[in-house]
């Protein structure tokens, strides 16, 4: 095999090209005898070696691999591989010992500075001059890399200038700016034995032809830190919207490009997920387009995993004639989005101009165009199950709450964070006549589905159960047995409050719930003590205390969960002690203000460390008596 440029190591091995991309010739030959494949050989030449390998050099490679084959089919035992490759550079000629010292004052009466780096870039030799232009003793710099060394030579860019010389072989120079002011230039002259550089001050700052490597377009090793970088952002997107969002702030600034179009493989379609740089009708002609369609090369770059890329409207109209018209941009790069053989779908990313991609470019986005694929899979994936996570929540919660006369009610439910974990939490209010209402309020342990199914059996318990005409104890004790039949191993708080409007009467009972609050808008309120059962799920038969108070005209129950004054680091007493303060002040007479006011009160960032419910109900007693009569 014959690699002959970096463009053609882009086109043949992409991932190969972004780890090692400089300017080199390679040849790899197999060792093959009569008994297998015994391993094989790489050779890699400078940069200005031609392209093309002479059919004399092909000869001899493959005449010596057959040589060295034979040998190791004729030794006497097998012969021991090693672990890794063995690495020989081929040896320089030496100069003659006695000669050192003489080319040592040699160099340091010149004007110019002088080092020599070996294979690994460690400084080997530095001349009295160059010490003085770098600003460091020699001692200082002896077995050290400049960029090590140096502080103001420690950026990527200038390193990679080192890799380059060392890989390709080829001399070449830079600028960099010794603090505060002093411009050097770093002329590099490589061989088979290291690189011998020499340091030159500038007579004038350079332009910006002649800027620092640091200040320069992403060289090679800039392109490898930045698909890096861009590989450690794709992990953290989370929804097919953070994928997009991330192409279109980080891969087109990066790549220049001015548009992109995001296309998944969906039911046999092609459906654009997200676009950028184009407009709306543009877009509708290119969305749920066929795999195979030949009105763009995204069918065809999908089909072969291989992707297309297109300087100039002409470049793709000799493929895809009608293709420039619709999109309107003037080059294109079309990313297949392939895992494992598996097309997901396809990224576009297109200019307002005619684009030339260099081989640098094609060898970032051609890996970078598998790392979006993972993206976007996982994204969708994600997507998918926290569309069906939400429509189950949306299934276990009541969608609505019954109008009662004399009752004015608002709910809150707010899921924490972000992640695909049901929330337990669950509320519900049931008209049992014209003058009473049962309201309750739970949280099951712990964040699954499992916890959302259970959820919704003890809602569904509870709420036979009490339109039945149980007791709050006895619909908590009958639930209890319920779930010690279904042997669940997550248990259950639950907080039962039958509501009298007629005869100002509340009766309560409790399975291990936070306790209620009576609210008396400007008169303060406090906390019901009630004595809690144990919670549901125990299996025992339990008794669950009932606790009565009066309810007044105008007071307001709120019932809530453990999520709304549970706080990392805070006694969950203050935190209920600071909410009746704050309610002391408040004059709202809107119940949804209230319970924003309340939730706003305990979490005022919003970030709930546990899922908040709040159930505010307050009587009107007046309203009742009018309407029974």
């Amino acid at each position: 095999m014959w690699i002959g440029s970096q463009e053609e190591m882009t086109r043949r091995y992409p991932i190969t090209a972004a780890v090692l991309p400089y300017r080199f010739a390679l040849a790899a030959v197999s060792l093959t005898g009569v008994h297998g494949c015994w391993g094989g050989i790489v050779l890699m030449w400078s940069g200005d070696h031609p392209q093309e390998a002479t059919p004399g050099e092909r000869g001899h490679l493959i005449a010596s691999a057959d040589r060295l084959a034979s040998l190791l089919d004729d030794a006497p035992s097998p012969p021991s591989l090693p672990e890794q490759p063995r690495i020989w550079p081929l040896e320089a000629v030496r100069h003659p010992t006695q000669t050192a010292m003489v080319a040592a004052d040699y160099l340091d009466r010149l004007p110019e500075g002088a080092l020599a780096l070996d294979l690994e870039g460690r400084v080997t030799f530095v001349s009295g001059t160059a010490a003085r232009l770098l600003g460091r003793p020699a001692d200082q710099l002896l077995g050290a890399r400049p960029w090590q060394a140096l502080r103001w030579l420690d950026d990527p860019a200038y390193e990679d200038q080192y890799r380059t010389a060392v890989v390709s072989r080829t001399p070449l120079s830079f600028e960099a700016l010794r603090p505060p002011d002093q411009w050097l230039t770093f002329h590099l002259h490589p061989d088979t034995s290291g690189i011998s550089v020499r340091v030159t001050p500038c007579t004038q700052q350079p332009d910006d032809s002649a800027a620092p490597a640091a200040q320069r377009p992403a060289a090679p090793t800039g392109r490898l830190y930045q698909l890096v970088h861009l590989a450690a952002a794709l992990t953290e997107t989370v929804t097919v919207r953070d994928v997009a969002a991330l192409i279109s702030d980080q891969v087109l600034p990066a790549f220049a490009a001015q548009g992109m179009v995001l296309s998944a493989l969906d039911a046999g379609r092609l459906k654009i997920t997200a676009h950028h740089g184009y407009p709306d009708d543009n877009i509708e002609g290119l969305d749920a387009l066929p795999p195979d369609t030949d009105l763009t090369p995204a069918g065809q770059v999908l089909a072969s995993g291989v992707p297309g890329f297109f300087a100039s409207p002409a470049d793709m109209a000799r493929s895809h004639p009608r293709a420039p018209q619709i999109s309107g941009k003037q080059a294109w790069a079309f990313l297949p989005l392939v895992i494992a053989s598996r097309p997901v779908g396809c990224c576009i990313l297109s200019y307002d101009r005619p684009h030339t991609f260099t081989a640098d470019e094609r060898a970032v986005l051609t890996p970078l165009a598998r790392l979006i694929a993972q993206a976007l899979d996982r994204a969708r994936l994600y997507d998918a199950q926290h569309r069906l996570v939400h429509e189950l929540q949306q299934t276990l919660l009541p969608r609505t709450l019954p109008a009662l006369p004399g009752l004015d009610v608002a709910a809150r439910y707010l899921p924490a964070g972000r992640g695909l974990d049901v929330s337990g939490d669950f509320y519900d209010l049931l008209r049992l006549d014209d003058t009473t209402v049962a309201a309750f309020i739970g949280d099951v342990e712990g964040h699954s589905i499992a916890a959302a199914t259970l959820m919704g059996q003890v809602r569904t318990a509870i709420h036979a159960h009490a339109t039945a005409g149980a007791a709050p104890d006895e619909v908590l004790s009958r639930t209890d047995r319920l779930l010690a039949d279904l042997e669940s191993d997550l248990l259950v708080t639950c907080l039962y409050a039958h509501m009298d409007l007629a005869r100002e009467r509340l009766t309560l009972a409790s399975a291990g719930h936070v306790p209620p609050l009576l609210l008396k808008p400007h008169h303060g309120g406090r906390i019901l003590d009630i004595e809690p059962g144990p919670p549901l799920g125990i299996g025992a038969d339990v008794h669950y205390p009932v606790t009565a108070a009066p309810l007044r005209d105008g007071a307001i129950l709120a019932l809530y969960t453990d999520g709304l004054v549970e706080k990392p680091g805070r006694d969950a007493a203050d935190t209920t002690s600071d909410l009746l303060e704050h309610v002391a002040g408040t004059d709202d007479p809107d119940l949804g203000h209230l319970a924003d006011s309340l939730i706003h009160r305990a979490w005022p960032t919003g970030q709930y460390t546990d899922d908040v419910t709040v159930l505010l109900l307050r009587a009107s007693h007046n309203h009742v008596s009018v309407q029974g009569s």
